[in-house]
């Protein structure tokens, strides 16, 4: 009995190290033998095939691999976009804080801003916006700022760059649509009856934006507002302003208007 029970021993040692030799090799470092440039072409591949969450550690292993020179900075690059792409916005963000602040004279800053801009847009014009039907306007506006702020600083630093004319473009959306921000809780306070809230998120918006689409509503809020309060001179008096500015207005003849297409949707 004591002879088969020893017999068993040898038999667990020898699965024991099987099973310790497959774990060794699972965990196994495949690009441990490649060069930067292999480790860079498979990692295009997997980027470019869509597979961001395979592109994003090579990316990294080439950081470490290839420090200190030019392809180290693009693989940093490439690992902020492919973490953008797959929905990682914070991690894409943290990745270019850090190639800006580490390379501040690379000749791909502009880039760099650029694809902050667009990690901050794209996150406030997210999947669940389209599926709501709510545009920029109607969310939280950090992102938006935090977005204007990197395309400004590119197109002040870098007039001349290939990315500017489309930071431009987006720059005058964002503009809008901050003001439209304004315009909907202004909208949203009068819908209320809460007029005097209504009437300042209306001005706020007539300060501090110039030359946007929601202005003319802001007026008709406005108008709308003092009305239902019975300032009366108030009223004529912005009625006054709108009637001038917007002569061919709809809000004063049909009032508020429905629901319909966003003005912005054109990315």
């Amino acid at each position: 009995m004591l002879r088969a029970k020893l017999s068993v021993l040898p038999i667990l040692a020898i699965g024991a190290a099987a099973l310790l030799a497959a774990c060794s090799s699972t965990s196994e470092d495949k690009t441990a033998n490649w060069s930067p440039n292999k480790i860079y072409t498979e990692a295009k591949d997997e980027l470019n095939s869509g597979a961001f969450d395979k592109a994003i550690p090579l990316f990294e292993k080439l950081e470490g691999r290839a420090a200190g020179t030019p392809l180290a900075q693009q693989a940093q690059l490439e690992k902020a976009y492919a973490q953008y792409k797959s929905g990682e916005q914070a991690q894409a963000l943290s990745t270019l804080d850090r190639f800006i602040k580490l390379h501040p004279s690379s000749p791909a800053i502009d880039y760099a801003l650029y694809l902050k801009g667009i990690v901050n847009f794209n996150d406030n014009l997210g999947i669940f916006a389209f599926l709501s039907r709510q545009d920029l306007s109607e969310r939280d506006q950090k992102a938006a700022k935090e977005s204007f702020d990197s395309f400004k600083e590119l197109v002040t630093r870098f007039p001349d760059s290939r990315y500017t004319p489309d930071a431009r473009a987006r720059m005058t959306y964002i503009v809008n649509s901050l003001a439209a921000y304004e315009v909907h809780v202004a909208r949203y306070y009068y819908s209320r009856g809460a007029y005097v809230a209504a009437i300042n998120r209306a001005q706020n918006a007539l300060t501090d934006y110039q030359n946007v689409p929601a202005l003319e509503e802001a007026l008709f809020i406005l108008v709308r507002s003092y009305d239902a309060l019975g300032m009366a001179q108030l009223r004529d008096d912005t009625r006054r302003v709108m009637e001038k500015t917007y002569p061919q207005s709809e809000y004063l003849s049909r009032g508020f208007k429905s629901r319909q297409e966003p003005w912005w949707k054109f990315w």
